[in-house]
């Protein structure tokens, strides 16, 4: 069975995160409307949502392999990236970044593949691995991707700009609901990009 934990700062905790906001689009943009609730489907994504799908739905993978399965059915985004991007002189847009939804109190980066999230009452997630960022980003703010991107002491790239997630078991999410993480059992493997 899996250990029931929240992650801060790369250290295990007991506790809940929260969902902080909710958004989705019904096309490919950069931005996703802010609403105030969405449906996850089991298997597919968000309803509603441009990469709603048991298929990869993202451009650049449709053209590689349409027959993909969709491991970025939810886009996860931790609201203490907004407050960095701030400090650094960046502005934060509402459902901008292409996320679905945006988390405080648990380090989505450090999570390790295969963690489930408990979204509110009955949506259930499984972590894929890491969004990687996309030049989108500097045509909306030049210097953007850079700034979501570090190394850390080894060198490795970080990729700060969330998690991507398929979805186990469908259910409304809204602002507020609770975040439970469930991590799988051990070995634990870091997330890669997906």
């Amino acid at each position: 069975m899996a250990a029931r934990a929240l992650l801060v700062d790369g250290a295990i905790q007991r506790g809940n995160g929260v969902v902080v906001a909710v958004a989705r689009s019904g096309t490919h943009s950069f931005s996703k409307r802010r609403c105030d609730a969405i449906r996850l489907v089991t298997g597919l994504g968000v309803d509603g949502d441009a990469h709603l799908g048991s298929t990869v739905k993202h451009r650049s993978r449709v053209r590689r392999d349409p027959t993909m399965p969709n491991l970025r059915q939810v886009h996860l985004i931790h609201a203490e990236l907004f407050e960095e991007l701030r400090g650094k002189g960046f502005c934060a847009i509402s459902g901008g970044y292409g996320r679905n939804v945006t988390t405080r109190g648990i380090d989505l980066l450090a999570l390790p593949a295969g963690s489930r999230l408990r979204l509110g009452v009955a949506a259930l997630i499984e972590i894929t691995g890491l969004r990687n960022p996309c030049v989108q980003l500097d045509r909306f703010m030049p210097g953007l991707m850079a700034a979501t991107l570090d190394r850390d002491v080894e060198g490795t790239v970080i990729r700060k700009v969330g998690v991507m997630a398929i979805v186990l078991d469908g259910g409304e999410v809204r602002s507020g609901d609770c975040i439970e993480v469930d991590l799988p059992p051990h070995p634990h493997h870091p997330l890669a990009p997906v």
